[in-house]
């Protein structure tokens, strides 16, 4: 059965990105749209022929949506994350997740206390050009050299509520520098040392407290360090992360990932550049799946082996015995191929604590209480 979809907000990041990607979407439906622009809203009431409002709790009333997709100004998130939390509705919410630390803990309690889930849109990392470039780390030695960049040039870099502090909770870096900031987390976690400058002054007689520039540099204890810079004001329109190691470099930019040799002529390259669109649907219907722990068997083990090292890595638990096969099933990987999973029931020594180092949450579940895992999954726990 679908998930009944509403969204929530239709700007450009809607219209562009998450309307699109829910009409690709096989898991979900979009049932209502809201906006407070009468003019908008009518636009894409008719296009997506799907009731329409311009008041979030009379839609949620009315419509009863599953979860909603909520892509609104930065200042006004709290607000509709209290309204759908207090009616048990998900939310996919466009980043920020808050405005501020103070803010982000308040978000945390109510989605905790309304028993809801709330994800937070990093589409980069359903992107398969993202997704790949992990591999490709994996393949240049010991990586020593960050080198980020994403700017555009916008004539007024401080218009509306961007251009405040108090509506935005920042500038550039709070906006467009989130997702490269994620990518970093996501490829080799929290920093240890962080020194960032930053000014509102592309416009000296404009009146924005928001900063149009940053940069920020960065360390971690293993001797990699790096740079980010980050402008509303700069052109040309660039979106790149370069990472230098040992044996080679990896270029990240939109669309393409490049694996270099050391005299930087190019090694392997990976190019989709539609992966946008794919990546829009792909975090609407893969979004707050749970999976089985899993991983890659490296050249030096067997398949068992790999199971005992990849729960310990991922879960902290420790395998006292496999007791059976249970099956596979395949997938297609971020290179557009085929990977095969092999899965096995297993005891473990304790069930606490389990220690997660790359997923965001676990549970404990019986075969017949399942929580929301993908197709494969069901099927293989449940034969």
């Amino acid at each position: 059965m679908k998930r009944r979809a509403a969204m929530i907000g239709l700007g450009h990041q809607a219209v562009e990105d998450h309307l699109p990607g829910l009409a690709g979407s096989g898991k979900a439906d979009l049932v209502a749209v809201c906006d407070s622009d009468p003019d908008v809203l009518r636009a894409q009431q008719q296009a997506h022929r799907v009731p329409g409002f311009t008041d979030v709790r009379q839609m949620l009333d009315e419509v009863k949506p599953d979860f909603a997709i909520v892509a609104v100004p930065h200042h006004v998130g709290r607000q509709v994350v209290q309204e759908c939390a207090a009616q048990g509705v998900h939310m996919l919410k466009e980043k920020p997740f808050a405005t501020s630390p103070e803010e982000a803990r308040g978000l945390a309690e109510i989605c905790k206390l309304g028993q809801i889930e709330l994800m937070v849109t990093l589409q980069r990392r359903f992107n398969p050009i993202h997704t790949s470039t992990i591999g490709l780390l994996d393949q240049i030695g010991t990586p020593f050299l960050i080198d980020g960049q994403y700017t555009f040039h916008t004539d007024d870099p401080g218009a509306g509520w961007r251009g405040d502090v108090r509506q935005a909770g920042g500038g550039c870096i709070i906006d467009m520098g989130y997702h490269l900031i994620d990518l970093l987390l996501w490829y080799f976690g929290l920093p240890d040392r962080i020194i960032a400058e930053f000014s509102a002054a592309a416009l000296p007689d404009a009146d924005y407290d928001a900063e149009d520039t940053a940069v920020v540099q960065l360390g971690y204890g293993s001797d990699l360090y790096g740079s980010l810079l980050l402008s509303r004001w700069m052109a040309p329109k660039t979106e790149r992360l370069h990472v230098v190691g040992t044996r080679g470099s990896v270029l990240l930019t939109k669309g393409a990932v490049q694996r270099l040799n050391l005299d930087g002529t190019v090694a392997e390259e990976l190019s989709r550049p539609h992966a946008p669109a794919s990546a829009a649907t792909a975090q609407i219907d893969m979004g707050g799946l749970w999976e089985i722990p899993s991983g890659t068997v490296e050249d030096s083990e067997s398949i068992l082996e790999a199971v005992y090292r990849e729960t310990a890595e991922e879960t902290g638990l420790t395998i006292s015995e496999i007791t059976g096969y249970i099956g596979h099933f395949d997938y297609q990987n971020s290179r557009g191929g085929t990977t095969r999973q092999f899965n096995f029931s297993a005891t473990v020594e304790k069930t606490e604590p389990v220690i997660l180092t790359e997923h965001d949450a676990h549970q404990w579940a019986l075969p017949t209480e399942l929580p929301e895992v993908s197709d494969a999954v069901r099927n293989l726990i449940a034969s």
